[in-house]
């Protein structure tokens, strides 16, 4: 009796044990597997909003780069505006005025082409010859405005084009002028410049040689200031450099 006892209990003992030993190829559990992919996701999500991030973080600053950018062009404006007033502005009671004119005296065998004017290093005007609408005006007014008194300087372009005529063998090349004067502004007087492309040397000038700049400078009383006192004054002055 004892020994079937013994011997009950010994199979349940080995039943029991291969119960609980998983077979050879069998798969993970569902628990198991469920726990493993759950650790994978939160890696990957991870990882992807990582990048999301290191965008975001790289838009906002070139964002900011460009406000700061916008910023310092504003300030380059306002200085540059704040310079252009300051040289051309001046008190209107004590300042002085100026006027500037471009006049033609050149034949018909130089077709103007195209002008440019600078005051004090602030271009003024500037135009190209289109269907004959420059080169046809003998004279026209550049600028008329007040500037302070002293010191200041014209730059010119012109570009001609020769037209043929008794110097056939010019036609069609270009003549570059550039030039620059300087003038004195009086405070309580206008100063008119007239900047004249002329001829030079006569009929017996080479054509290439003709084209040349000149500048009649006058000063005078200016009326509408309530103060200051002069009179004509004429003061012609050449092309420094002319071309």
């Amino acid at each position: 009796m004892t020994h079937r006892l013994a011997g009950l209990v010994a199979t349940l003992a080995v039943g029991q044990a291969l119960a609980q030993t998983p077979a050879p190829g069998a798969s993970t559990p569902p628990a198991a597997a469920s726990s493993s992919a759950a650790g994978a996701a939160p890696a990957s999500a991870g990882s992807a909003q990582t990048a999301d991030e290191a965008f975001a973080t790289r838009v906002k600053q070139l964002e900011e780069q460009v406000v700061d950018l916008k910023e310092k062009i504003f300030r380059t404006k306002a200085r540059l505006l704040l310079l252009q007033e300051t040289v051309l502005g001046g008190d209107i009671s004590q300042g002085a005025r100026a006027i500037i004119f471009h006049r033609k005296e050149m034949s018909s065998q130089f077709v103007l082409e195209s002008v440019a004017y600078a005051l004090d290093g602030a271009p003024i005007f500037t135009k190209v010859d289109i269907n004959d609408d420059l080169n046809k005006r003998e004279e026209f007014e550049i600028f008329n405005g007040r500037i302070v008194s002293g010191n200041h300087q014209i730059a010119v372009r012109m570009v001609y084009r020769g037209a043929g005529g008794v110097f056939s063998y010019a036609e069609g090349y270009k003549f570059k002028l550039q030039s620059n004067q300087t003038f004195t502004a009086e405070g309580g007087k206008v100063t008119t410049v007239k900047v004249v492309g002329y001829e030079k040397g006569g009929i017996t000038a080479d054509m290439k040689d003709k084209p040349g700049i000149r500048y009649d400078i006058t000063n005078a009383r200016d009326q509408a200031a309530p103060r200051g006192t002069g009179s004509d004054q004429s003061q012609p002055a050449r092309a420094t450099n002319p071309q």
